[in-house]
């Protein structure tokens, strides 16, 4: 393996962690699961990390906050910003969170607050 794939890799492993901690967080607080990698566009294939279709609601969880990771980058910004304003032009409503709000139990707070106000 590159050594830019063994990063890639390394990255994933670590948003795929806080995507599991925030899963087991909704599962403790019983809030209703989502479907996980929720694909919403078939075009360009854009996918949710958590999504409730019938609620058209989704999470996107942004690690890296504190490493320049992609979610922070020129790069992955703009396209970040391209996929929800698709998704928000779809009539979808998309909650971001960093690694930070994930570990310290805010995300999950904040996504009960929105369910229970009727996303």
């Amino acid at each position: 393996m590159k050594p830019d794939e063994v990063a890639r890799a390394a990255k994933r492993a670590k948003r795929t962690a806080l995507e599991d901690r925030l899963a087991g967080q909704m599962r403790a607080s019983g809030l209703p699961l989502p479907v996980r990698e929720h694909r919403f566009d078939a075009v360009r294939r854009w996918r949710f990390d958590f999504a409730w279709p019938e609620w058209m609601l989704a999470v996107e969880v942004d690690g890296g906050e504190w490493v320049r990771g992609n979610h922070y980058r020129s790069e992955g910004l703009a396209a970040d910003r391209e996929k929800t304003l698709a998704a928000d032009r779809a009539g979808w409503q998309v909650l971001h969170f960093t690694g930070g709000a994930v570990r310290s139990g805010a995300a999950v707070q904040a996504l009960a607050e929105v369910m229970r106000a009727g996303a």
